[in-house]
């Protein structure tokens, strides 16, 4: 039961809880780009004042979430903050 693994997990105590989830995610058809725009704004404000804010976001990054706004940050700009975090460990190394 999927609520067991959550039971005492950061996911109860996060602001979205409750929200339409279509905020969070893409609908499966088009979306013009001032919805999508408009949408994760209203998604970012809520997880602006998140208390397990970076919780979520290292979730997301941790399992390379594909789709939708986690820890405030849609799916590009996780990318683009693997891709800084994997450049600084790769240039640690060398």
């Amino acid at each position: 039961m999927a609520t067991n693994t959550w039971e005492y997990g950061w996911q109860w105590r996060a602001a979205c809880r409750g929200e339409d989830s279509g905020l969070f995610f893409p609908p499966s058809e088009v979306e013009p780009k001032e919805e999508r725009m408009a949408r994760e704004r209203k998604a970012k404000a809520i997880c602006s004042s998140c208390p397990v804010r970076i919780e979520c976001l290292e979730y997301a990054v941790r399992i390379r979430e594909p789709h939708g706004i986690w820890g405030g940050l849609n799916e590009m700009e996780r990318r683009v903050l693997v891709s800084r975090r994997e450049g600084r460990t790769l240039r640690s190394i060398g």
